[in-house]
């Protein structure tokens, strides 16, 4: 697991598929093995902040990285004394290097001592990165404790009934009944479903004939706000591997015209597998080639144009506790500067009376709030339509929950939604000239 977990660290890919890779790559590891070597992995990731903070304490002899935090952990949680730590940690064939001797003394300190600790500063009680802090309390006030504490939690498991595959949300709760896996209808999006844990749905039948989808709840109603109809001309600006645009396919009904655009081939790949088991037939997927001119010949033509924009991932550190580590401030600037830049490109191709819907899987009002109505604010062409009037009309419409937004935009988080946090924005082009219509 340590090397899991330094390999975490060495690569920008997302956790899960270097802990995938890993032990795809070691098939002698048994079952129950992988089992507990993936539940240290994320285990540590989500204590990482308190692990570190507890390492400092014990002085000279355990150091801030992949070994430390594992031996920090193998004692704080599991109340390990160091000879224990010294079986398991012998230098033999499959197991980790012995413990040298400074190690040891910096593990006695911690011998009998629990996890958590009054001393802790509030950052790292609620496991924050320090930088992250005081944008966190300006979001979220005196929840801030809570919301940050509950985007440590482990995520809810969620799935999306898929219309297009004939699915029903009520036949599909009693297939899934039967096979002894209990499912609920989430409460806003009215066509999730939550599982009580997390469970291979790849063998499931339902999943296989396309029926249903992974997709957390709050991801489902940002595909929904958009509000893509039958017959229009729907561009999905940062497809990724297309968990939106699927949603997007159903709502249209197969009717019309979906393009999928991305900069990276190997995520369109990965959507094209998705969309043919969910029976969709109306979509493109088009890599996003700087220079390319097909992208604007559609200048002005376009009735919805869905922007996911990339993101911090603030919003799924429930599912990505790694990445909460992966940015600083600096990072983030440069990423509110890629947005504000995709926004404008993206609203170029919407036509007279079309939307352009922004969202991010960020609750950072400086990747949110900032890009938006820094946009509004140098355009004419625009304007945010309340978010209660799109609600109603699409999400109420479908027989989905109240709407959570008294304003223009919508915030979703995990301790007041349930769902990971996202925003949304949607933004109606009007029919005079503004300097939006040159980009």
């Amino acid at each position: 697991m340590i090397e899991v977990l330094e390999a975490i660290g060495a690569t920008e890919r997302p956790a899960d598929r270097v802990l995938d890779r890993y032990l795809k790559d070691r098939r002698y590891i048994g079952s129950g093995d992988r089992g507990m070597i993936a539940n240290r992995v994320w285990a540590v990731q989500r204590r990482r902040a308190r692990l570190d903070w507890w390492i400092h304490k014990a002085g000279k002899g355990l150091q801030r990285n992949a070994r430390g935090r594992v031996l920090a952990d193998v004692v704080l949680i599991d109340g390990a004394d160091v000879a224990r730590i010294a079986e398991l940690f012998d230098g033999s064939r499959h197991a980790p290097d012995a413990v040298t001797r400074d190690e040891s003394d910096a593990l006695r300190r911690l011998v009998g001592r629990s996890l958590d600790h009054p001393d802790m500063p509030p950052p790292v009680q609620a496991e924050c990165p320090n930088w992250l802090w005081p944008r966190m309390q300006a979001v979220f006030g005196d929840d801030v404790d809570l919301a940050v504490r509950t985007l440590g939690e482990e995520a809810s498991f969620d799935l999306r009934i898929n219309p297009l595959a004939g699915a029903d949300r009520p036949a599909v709760i009693a297939e899934l009944a039967v096979a002894s896996v209990p499912a609920e209808p989430t409460p806003l999006s009215p066509l999730g479903l939550r599982l009580d844990r997390r469970r291979p749905v790849d063998r499931m039948p339902a999943f296989k004939d396309g029926r249903i989808e992974v997709q957390d709840e709050g991801s489902q109603i940002a595909a929904a706000l958009v509000g893509a109809q039958p017959g229009q001309l729907v561009v999905d600006y940062c497809a990724g591997a297309g968990g939106k645009s699927l949603a997007l396919a159903a709502d249209m009904a197969n009717k019309g015209r979906l393009l999928l655009f991305d900069v990276s081939k190997s995520r369109l790949d990965r959507a094209a597998v998705r969309l043919r088991r969910g029976g969709v037939n109306n979509a493109e997927r088009r890599p996003l080639v700087e220079g390319d001119k097909s992208v604007k010949r559609l200048a002005g033509k376009v009735d919805r144009v869905l922007v996911d924009a990339p993101c911090t991932g603030t919003g799924t550190w429930r599912r990505n506790p790694d990445a909460k580590w992966r940015y600083d401030a600096d990072a983030l600037a440069e990423i509110t500067k890629v947005q504000r830049t995709i926004l404008e490109r993206a609203a170029a191709l919407v036509k007279p009376g079309g939307r352009l819907v922004y969202v991010t899987c960020s609750v950072l009002t400086d990747e949110n709030e900032q890009v938006v109505d820094g946009f509004l604010a140098e355009t004419t062409s625009f304007k945010a339509l309340p978010m209660a009037e799109v609600w109603a009309a699409t999400v109420g419409a479908s027989g989905g929950g109240a709407c959570p937004a008294d304003g223009a935009y919508l915030r979703l988080s995990p301790h007041r939604h349930g769902t990971d946090g996202f925003f949304v924005a949607v933004l109606e082009r009007g029919y005079s000239p503004g300097s939006v219509d040159s980009a």
